[in-house]
């Protein structure tokens, strides 16, 4: 039974659940939520290598002088600033097994 779906743009998995949480067997949700540990403890890894990338487009753009290509050096500084805010946002999601 496959919960994470690897998502491209966060280069992550992301919970892919067929039912609703609380359809789920207590069991099967520790498993899920040990799973999405292991998955949310990658996040801060994915986020620095990101804002590496970003500092290395930033420098690029210090010294660009082609107005067409320091458009599209700010373009993909906005999405990677983008993907980290998402990655934040998982990051800071806290699930938790239902009472039964």
């Amino acid at each position: 039974m496959e919960m994470f779906e690897y998502n491209e743009r966060l280069g992550i998995p992301l919970p892919a659940f067929s039912k609703h949480w609380e359809e789920y067997p207590n069991e099967v949700q520790q498993q899920i939520l040990s799973d999405w540990e292991c998955i949310r403890g990658q996040i801060p890894d994915r986020i620095k290598h990101l804002e590496a990338i970003i500092n290395k487009k930033q420098e690029q753009l210090n010294d660009e002088e082609d107005f067409e290509l320091s458009c599209r050096l700010n373009e993909e500084i906005s999405e990677i600033a983008s993907i980290i805010n998402d990655l934040w946002l998982w990051y800071r999601i806290d699930p938790h097994i239902t009472e039964a």
